[in-house]
């Protein structure tokens, strides 16, 4: 049986999280329009139904950063979930109407006779709890710069798909397709 990457997750009352997870095998799978848009609706509704704050993401061409926190007693595992599985769904019935190359080269044998869809990469990819504002702030920076360390673009809010415009408090007809941020509170960052 082949090793699996095991991370922990510290579901600690309060604490954020920055998130990381990638597409399988960190093909480039979310240059895709389509396929961003379908991951912004999944973490839209994954967010209120396991009731967490979305206070920053981006989407790379293949993986995904999200800094969040639970409220009450949400569980990071339950909310990759709640994203993966869904978006993982959709992106695969897109696929077999549009490109069934990529949806063939998508389709692993699990076992034999056992064919399995897979967009994203197996495991839970990183999850770091930050607790001080200090840190806090940085995962922010660090999130929204993404692209431009990447040389996508010259700033963070000329990317389509990150919530650097919201958190700049700018307005822009792009971010109608994309999940709506939650302002951190404060003290958090204080």
């Amino acid at each position: 049986m082949p090793h699996r990457k095991k991370v922990r997750h510290y579901n600690e009352p309060g604490h954020i999280h920055e998130l990381t997870f990638s597409c399988y095998r960190r093909i480039q799978l979310l240059e895709s329009p389509e396929h961003c848009r379908i991951l912004s609706v999944a973490i839209q509704r994954a967010m209120l139904r396991n009731q967490f704050r979305l206070f920053a993401f981006v989407f790379m061409p293949e993986h995904v950063h999200l800094v969040v926190q639970p409220v009450g007693n949400g569980l990071i595992e339950r909310l990759l979930f709640a994203i993966k599985r869904p978006s993982s769904f959709r992106i695969k019935q897109h696929l077999s109407k549009t490109d069934p190359l990529t949806l063939h080269q998508l389709t692993i044998q699990q076992r034999p006779g056992i064919n399995t869809f897979r967009f994203w990469q197996e495991g839970p990819g990183y999850d770091r709890n930050l607790t001080e504002a200090g840190s806090i702030i940085a995962a922010l920076d660090y999130v929204h710069a993404n692209p431009v360390r990447r040389r996508l673009c010259d700033r963070p809010t000329d990317w389509k798909w990150t919530s650097a415009r919201q958190f700049a408090g700018i307005t822009d007809e792009r971010d109608s397709d994309l999940p709506q941020i939650d302002p951190i509170p404060p003290d958090l960052i204080d």
